[in-house]
């Protein structure tokens, strides 16, 4: 259970780079449990990435043709997945490592295990948005949260759901708090201090909220500059923090609409699902008029595919035309089905320490790589 605190935790590093050849690699494939995980991890994505290997961190995307022939850059060997699951997103995983194509159908880019801070701030605001509910946006929070507070950074999750599934989701019992984030939006003086909790994960803090948020857009309607209010809540906060990550609620109202206004990014999750593909034209245009009158520094970091299995032909057409319509705003990173995140929401706890040695959990690992790529890159 979170504790009250009064700020982000010092770090570590994370652990060793594993570098093996490719032949290498390819000899550790023969016992049948052993090939099936391995297997697994490149149908996933994860591991089939190459380097250079001296396990240097690298600040710019590489494809597979820049690096030296011979060497397979694998940061996620220490992991085994579980191998039911890893079917769901690659059945011919060798094609996928020959081809060095991810389940996107485009070439996989390299993501290079981040190096660490010497110092912290200001933070990029990332608000999780899809108006769709079920989607994944709670569990894409928490997650890249944590796996972003595992390579180093100073993580805050910003639950603005009234149903206060974030909090949930993190071992908070949402009825038992006395202060929210609807107290920091609505009661001048407040101080996010007060509001803060401490996470059972290093370098990752929560503002919590419950039922009393939804109070909120309705006494927002007659306030002055109403849709900026959640930024002049977070600015105190940014020079603590490398990301702020929103969890958004499953509309388009004025709590959206302020999450989107204080962000820098946003990323949209979407379940590989026709229905949920319907909807992400009227999020997109959302966004731009966000952009245009409201915060012209808003950006579609990238749309996040989740609950994908790859053994239905309907998954695969409804990401390939996602891909076809986003274009490089798609990640390379996709999210499949598996028991283990209903697991981690009822044990309160991230993917990433509940089954540290799942796909799941190595999925995330990679997401927080291609985030933190994708902002070296700009």
């Amino acid at each position: 259970m979170p504790v009250r605190g009064q700020g982000p935790a010092g770090f570590e590093a994370v652990g060793s780079v594993a570098v093996r050849t490719f032949a290498a690699h390819q000899s550790h494939q023969i016992s049948g449990l052993t090939q099936t995980a391995h297997q697994s991890m490149d149908g996933h994505h994860v591991n089939a990435m190459a380097g250079d290997g001296s396990g240097a961190p690298h600040n710019q995307f590489a494809d597979y043709d820049e690096l030296p022939d011979g060497h397979f850059y694998d940061p996620d060997a220490e992991y085994e997945p579980d191998p039911e699951y890893a079917a769901t997103l690659a059945p011919d995983a060798a094609r996928q490592r020959r081809e060095r194509i991810g389940p996107t159908g485009r070439p996989l880019p390299y993501f290079p295990i981040p190096g660490p801070l010497t110092d912290h701030g200001p933070a990029k605001i990332i608000a999780m948005c899809n108006q769709k509910g079920g989607v994944g946006k709670t569990t894409s929070t928490i997650n890249l949260g944590a796996a972003l507070a595992e390579y180093g950074r100073r993580v805050l999750l910003v639950d603005f759901d009234p149903q206060g599934a974030l909090s949930v989701g993190l071992g908070v019992n949402p009825m038992e708090l006395d202060l929210t984030v609807y107290n920091l939006l609505m009661e001048r003086g407040m101080s996010a201090d007060e509001v803060l909790l401490k996470t059972a994960v290093p370098n990752m803090d929560l503002l919590p909220s419950n039922i009393d948020l939804s109070a909120a857009e309705v006494q927002l309607v007659s306030e002055v500059a109403r849709e900026s209010t959640l930024q002049r809540a977070l600015k105190p906060l940014l020079p603590d923090y490398d990301f702020i990550v929103i969890d958004c609620q499953p509309s388009l109202g004025l709590l959206t609409v302020n999450a989107l206004t204080a962000a820098h990014k946003v990323i949209v999750p979407l379940e590989c699902e026709f229905f949920a593909l319907r909807g992400v034209a009227l999020l997109t245009e959302t966004i731009e008029k966000v952009q245009e009158r409201l915060n012209p520094e808003l950006e579609l970091d990238g749309i996040l595919a989740t609950m994908y299995d790859s053994r239905t032909v309907h998954s695969r057409e409804v990401l390939a035309r996602v891909v076809e319509a986003f274009d490089d705003h798609v990640y390379h990173t996709v999210i499949g089905r598996t028991v283990r995140f209903p697991e981690t929401t009822v044990a309160g706890e991230p993917i990433t320490t509940y089954a540290s040695n799942s796909v799941g959990a190595a999925a995330y690992r990679q997401l927080a790589r291609e985030v933190l790529a994708r902002c070296h890159a700009e």
